[in-house]
């Protein structure tokens, strides 16, 4: 039988941790704890780092901010914190969190410990040798969609995140910074850029409302039960997670899910097995996501254009510390080419308006 479970891996060179300093402050907030301590890393993330830390019989996960990123609002650990120390208790699928660490000299910036979600995560393709049949793809596609209304119902005034964000002007805010944090990491000359920023500022629709939103819902941040890998038990990277406009994180979870009919093109940019046969469409899930949620989902073809536009810049982001010499990751290497192809697939829809 295939372990589809998440493994760790020796942790990457320059991604090292300081035991001499972590040892200490592990043993001081958790004093029962005897035997050695020993850290692997989860290998699989392109932007806050994950490690697995074991204190004798003890497991916990460690998140910190990537080494050599400039852009300290993207990886702020302090903020991340307090979103899933208040978040777990309504909504199980965030993980709980531990101890939280501001202290740069421990290990050079602020991080945090939280228990581990054990489950299955799906990474672009199935393992070698493994069916999915249909009916367990539609169900785990509807599982997906559920969950990002349920997400996107809470109330998260009663949760106490109400100060997380501002929605009056979330949209125009958010198109604006992430055009600026393009041109503020640009390597290459990609001329779909500027005829992007142009239709978006041209057609920014008003608010879809304002609900508590992950910004980054994708299959390789959601955890499965090993027991139903239809079930979603876990919802991991919260870095992003902010009070904003729930159809553009909707927007965001169709721009990584690649149709089983889509072009050759897309299924290049496809960061889950969203294409094996019985898997609902994007229209499907739109459709799904509507009436769980009672919302009109209106003007999606902004909303999907945006959350493309959006990742090519995250990627960019990433791919500028490998440019600068900040990190030595090799699969930061080839991230030009997707950048271009995310750049191509918003265009084409804002031309298009096709979902």
């Amino acid at each position: 039988m295939i372990d589809f479970q998440d493994q760790t891996s020796t942790v990457r060179a320059g991604e090292e941790l300081n035991l001499a300093r972590l040892e200490p402050f592990l043993r001081s907030h958790f004093p029962t704890e005897t035997g050695p301590l020993a850290v692997r890393q989860f290998p699989s993330g392109h932007s806050n780092l994950t490690y697995s830390v074991h204190l004798g019989e003890r497991e916990f996960v460690l998140r910190r901010p990537p080494f050599g990123s400039r852009v300290k609002t993207a990886h702020d650990m302090g903020r991340e914190f307090r979103v899933l120390s208040k978040l777990h208790a309504a909504y199980s699928p965030a993980p709980e969190v531990l101890v939280y660490c501001e202290d740069d000299s421990i290990l050079g910036a602020p991080f945090y410990l939280m228990e581990p979600v054990r489950g299955i995560i799906l990474r672009r393709e199935l393992p070698a040798g493994t069916t999915f049949l249909p009916e367990t793809m539609r169900r785990l596609s509807e599982s997906f969609i559920d969950n990002l209304a349920r997400l996107h119902t809470l109330d998260y005034a009663a949760i106490g995140l109400a100060d997380l964000g501002k929605p009056v002007g979330y949209l125009e805010r958010q198109v604006r910074g992430w055009t600026e944090r393009y041109y503020g990491s640009k390597t290459h000359d990609y001329p779909e850029v500027e005829k992007i920023s142009v239709w978006m500022a041209e057609h920014l629709p008003s608010t879809g409302g304002a609900a508590l939103i992950h910004n980054d819902y994708k299959y390789d941040n959601v955890v499965l039960d090993p027991n139903d890998v239809t079930k979603i038990i876990g919802v991991l990277d919260w870095e992003m997670c902010t009070i904003g406009d729930p159809l553009s994180d909707l927007g965001s979870a169709l721009a990584y899910w690649v149709d089983e009919k889509d072009p050759e093109e897309l299924q290049k940019i496809r960061w889950g097995p969203t294409n094996v046969p019985g898997s609902l469409t994007r229209r499907q899930l739109l459709e799904r996501y509507a009436r769980a949620t009672g919302r009109e989902v209106l003007n999606m073809p902004f909303y999907l254009t945006f959350a493309r536009f959006k990742i090519a810049v995250i990627i960019q982001q990433i791919y500028f510390r490998y440019h600068q010499g900040l990190t030595q990751d090799q699969r930061f290497a080839a991230m030009p080419a997707i950048v271009a192809l995310l750049l191509r697939a918003s265009l084409q829809c804002a031309q298009t308006g096709a979902i």
